[in-house]
């Protein structure tokens, strides 16, 4: 991956001290770009920042929800009680426990979440992405499909997914790798990344419409109390927020402005600086704590967007 532009700037008693460099593409409601920086043209995965495209294809394939447990098949959730309670409903709708869930066991994401956790160990249900996982187990018992193999990128399930993100993006799948959780990942480019993301967010297909609605009505199930993008949500009516590992990060508002990056460090450090400095070219204003720097104790700087950022 090529280095890209400085997106963002560690700030120590007037210096900068370090700075994170990127990939961002920002985009008007025709999908006209605003700001370009960096290389949008070559490959990146987006990790979990397209859940809603893969949640979009099992409610395609007969997935039937209620919003908040369709937010949890979009979400990187933290791992609250509420969380894992809504993921485990899921999976009762479909006559199966937590047993089925083939994503990676891990520990609750959520600061508080994993710190209540302990000692006990890892599990697929406490994995921020078993909403997602339990969506699949769902949608493939409907389907009548193989559970034990749903990860499969030849599986019936995987095969629909991978249809929903050619239809969005525009483009073919050309490289499949593994995620974090397991589950297939399609490599596209940020240019297209943008368009599948503005498209999902303006869709008229009922389908769509239903996945976002979900996210935006319930925030804290797509990500957890205090988090980015239930913040944003949270601050922001009608927005749609969706990070994902390695640094990357999409916005949409409701009439389809677009906001993509991925850092090229893999960081969200600073990630909210550059939501709201990306969200000002189109007029957008929220109050959040921008990130401090401290030095024995006190605040003596913070993680600002770079001037190439602003508008």
């Amino acid at each position: 991956m090529k280095t890209g532009e400085i997106l963002l700037e560690v700030v120590r008693n007037d210096l900068v001290e370090s700075v994170h460099s990127g990939h961002l593409l920002i985009t008007d409601s025709s999908g006209k770009t605003i700001l370009q920086l960096g290389d949008i043209d070559s490959l990146i995965y987006p990790r979990s920042a397209v859940k809603s495209i893969q949640a979009s294809a099992m409610v395609r394939a007969g997935l039937r929800l209620s919003p908040k447990q369709l937010a949890v098949v979009c979400a990187s959730h933290a791992g609250s009680s509420d969380h894992l309670e809504t993921v485990k409903s899921i999976l009762a709708g479909a006559g199966v426990d937590e047993s089925s869930l083939k994503n990676t066991p891990d520990k609750p994401l959520g600061t508080a979440e994993r710190l209540a956790w302990g000692d006990k160990s890892p599990t697929s249900l406490a994995g921020n992405c078993s909403g997602k996982h339990a969506g699949m187990v769902a949608t493939c018992f409907i389907n009548g499909w193989n559970l034990d193999n749903y990860k499969s990128p030849d599986h019936p399930l995987q095969k629909l997914i991978r249809k929903e993100f050619e239809l969005l993006s525009g483009s073919p799948v050309s490289k499949i790798a593994v995620d974090g959780c397991g589950a297939p990942l399609f490599a596209l480019s940020i240019s297209d990344l943008s368009q599948a993301i503005r498209k999902v967010t303006i869709s008229k297909d009922p389908i769509h419409q239903e996945v976002v609605t979900a996210c935006r009505s319930n925030p804290v199930m797509v990500s957890g109390i205090g988090r980015l993008p239930t913040l944003l949500m949270e601050k922001i009516p009608g927005l749609f927020v969706k990070d994902g590992a390695e640094g990357v990060m999409v916005i949409s508002l409701p009439a389809g402005e677009t906001i993509v990056w991925k850092m090229s460090d893999g960081s969200q450090r600073g990630a909210s600086a550059l939501a709201l400095a990306s969200l000002s070219h189109f007029g957008v204003r929220a109050s959040l704590d921008s990130e401090k720097v401290f030095g024995d104790g006190q605040v003596v700087g913070e993680i600002r967007a770079s001037k190439l950022v602003l508008p």
